[in-house]
């Protein structure tokens, strides 16, 4: 097992050099492969990677177009380039692959958070190389339902830093603060209104109805909160007729799950649900 991720690179479809760590474990079980959300980067799962190695996966996340050192060596910090959300999907989509090829006949998880479980929720109606899906800080991604205004609305004072809804733990937000690869998207949008249509929509009635799906989010959660992971979780069970799908909703917590003040409790939970579907 490392401590520290090797960082590696690749070109993908549209020529961006896509830069992405991989956080090893000895003869690994399975491969986890973390999509992070808008205006973070990979780096902010270290803890979580070490977690997942410790139940033997290896872990793998990217820095997607327009953020952390793949952001820095392209266009910039919140600049997605050519094909904009669709590229970055896209993009995600090619690191999984390389996976693939890279630790032939392994499973292969895919766990999108906030943004990336958006995407995610898009990977996994095309052609795709993962055993199983994991989205938190998620939500059902339709109008209505998808808060697309101030996710810091409820939290909003004049002392506010305007980062409390990541969590109830005050020092992720000023971890986030002071992360010079970390940006507010409400400040620095990575998006317009019409270039978000490409991660919009519910699932398709069409899907593999074996695909494993775990949902975990926090009734808090400004994105969604718990009606729009329930919503989501009876599109995949009565939309798709997917044959396994869970929902995991933590009572007071907030967007980003796996930095919670519950964080044990829930990568427990995490766990428990991998060790039933990718055996030791």
């Amino acid at each position: 097992m490392s401590e520290a991720p090797e960082t590696r690179t690749l070109v993908d479809a549209d020529g961006v050099t896509i830069w992405y760590y991989v956080w090893a474990a000895e003869d690994p079980r399975g491969i986890v492969h973390i999509a992070h959300g808008a205006g973070e980067h990979a780096g902010r799962y270290a803890a979580l990677a070490a977690d997942l190695n410790g139940a033997g996966f290896a872990v793998i996340a990217d820095d997607h177009r327009g953020h952390g050192a793949t952001g820095e060596n392209h266009l910039g910090l919140g600049r997605l380039g050519d094909g904009t959300t669709r590229g970055a999907i896209r993009s995600v989509l090619h690191v999984g692959q390389a996976i693939a090829d890279a630790y032939p006949g392994v499973p292969i998880v895919l766990l999108g958070h906030s943004w990336g479980s958006l995407m995610a929720q898009r990977i996994v109606t095309r052609e795709h190389p993962y055993s199983a899906l994991v989205l938190s800080g998620t939500s059902l991604a339709v109008p209505g339902v998808i808060n697309a205004g101030d996710l810091n609305k409820r939290w909003r004072t004049p002392g506010s830093t305007g980062l409390e809804w990541l969590s109830r733990d005050p020092t992720v937000g000023a971890a986030f603060a002071k992360d010079p690869r970390a940006f507010d998207i409400a400040q620095q949008p990575v998006w317009t209104a019409i270039q978000a249509f490409a991660f919009l929509g519910r699932p398709p009635r069409r899907m593999p109805r074996d695909l494993p799906v775990l949902i975990q989010g926090g009734s808090d959660d400004p994105l969604g909160g718990t009606r729009g992971m329930r919503l989501l979780r009876d599109a995949y069970v009565k939309r798709s007729r997917l044959s396994d799908v869970t929902l995991q909703v933590y009572e007071g917590a907030r967007h980003e799950i796996y930095k919670e003040t519950n964080r044990d409790e829930i990568v427990a939970d995490l766990i428990a649900w991998l060790d039933a579907r990718v055996p030791r």
